[in-house]
């Protein structure tokens, strides 16, 4: 097992949990989807970054069968953030604009740390490592979107803005579980199964 790969992961899943505490607080506290959808998310990474770091040790086969299991996980924020949409429609008030900015830039210093930390590692490990790295530079760019739909909320006072990013975020984690599902495929076949 690669001790480097397993710090990284382990301190990965760390922050990710920490920060989910946070997100969630305050995405419950201001009615923000994109928040919900991001904290949610944390969470998932966290999960994700600490079966990594038990499976490191497995043989191939066993960690391509957990790459597709993370695949379907990787689904999971998605449909959370659909069902949290849906309920948006029942109480259609934008969120609070400030921490919605604030809380996004956070979880943008959060993700970029995690993205750096693996990017050395996105192909050692297979899948597993792939999925932990694309799911931290896949929230980047969501908590990119995630201030961005702070800033207009302020302007506009819509939920719009909001509910667009956290429907988006929805859509890259869907588009990440295709990835990892097919790269855990592959391995998977590759060893002859």
């Amino acid at each position: 097992m690669n001790a480097s790969l397993h710090r990284v992961v382990v301190g990965v899943a760390l922050l990710n949990l920490a920060y989910f505490g946070v997100e969630f607080a305050v995405a419950l506290h201001i009615g923000s989807v994109s928040l919900f959808a991001d904290s949610v998310d944390f969470l998932e990474d966290a999960s994700i970054n600490l079966l990594i770091a038990v499976a490191l040790g497995w043989r191939a086969r066993r960690r391509a069968q957990l790459g597709m299991a993370l695949a379907g996980v990787l689904l999971v924020p998605a449909l959370a953030t659909l069902w949290t949409a849906w309920s948006k429609f029942a109480l259609p008030l934008p969120p609070a604009a400030g921490p919605l900015t604030l809380t996004g830039g956070g979880a943008l210093l959060v993700n970029l740390t995690c993205a750096f930390m693996l990017a050395r590692f996105r192909t050692h490990g297979g899948s597993l490592t792939r999925a932990a790295f694309l799911s931290a530079r896949n929230d980047t760019f969501a908590n990119i979107a995630i201030v961005a739909a702070g800033l207009v909320t302020a302007r506009s006072h819509s939920l719009w803005p909001d509910l667009t990013v956290g429907l988006a975020i929805a859509a890259l984690n869907a588009g990440a579980a295709r990835e990892v599902w097919q790269a855990a495929r592959k391995e998977y076949r590759a060893e002859g199964i």
